[in-house]
């Protein structure tokens, strides 16, 4: 089976693309601050999940990345929360994301 297949990281893969999408929004001022930071932080997730199958057959290295990816996934929580604070999202875009993440978590 491929690492594509595995729902995790079908998921947060989309729940990047919509994260990339809602970024496009945020202030100018932001690209170098909070859409770097929020865009790389998810961007994670889905790689340590790619990472993490192919380490499936060394038990350590597999929870490693899976926490890895759990840990970006937290991370990116923190930066919608921070970005919902700012008024960059409105809060049924925080609940949408939020949900998907807590999902994919």
């Amino acid at each position: 089976m491929d690492f594509k297949k595995l729902l995790a990281y079908q998921k947060s893969f989309d729940l990047s693309m919509d994260i990339f999408e809602v970024s496009k929004s945020f202030p100018k001022e932001e690209t170098y601050s909070l859409i770097s930071q929020i865009r790389r932080s998810f961007c994670s997730v889905f790689a340590h999940i790619s990472e993490s199958y192919r380490k499936r057959l060394y038990p350590g290295h597999f929870v490693s990345k899976l926490t890895d990816a759990d840990a970006e996934n937290s991370e990116t929580f923190t930066w919608l929360e921070f970005a919902l604070a700012c008024k960059y999202i409105d809060d049924s875009t925080f609940q949408d994301l939020n949900i998907k993440s807590l999902e994919i978590g």
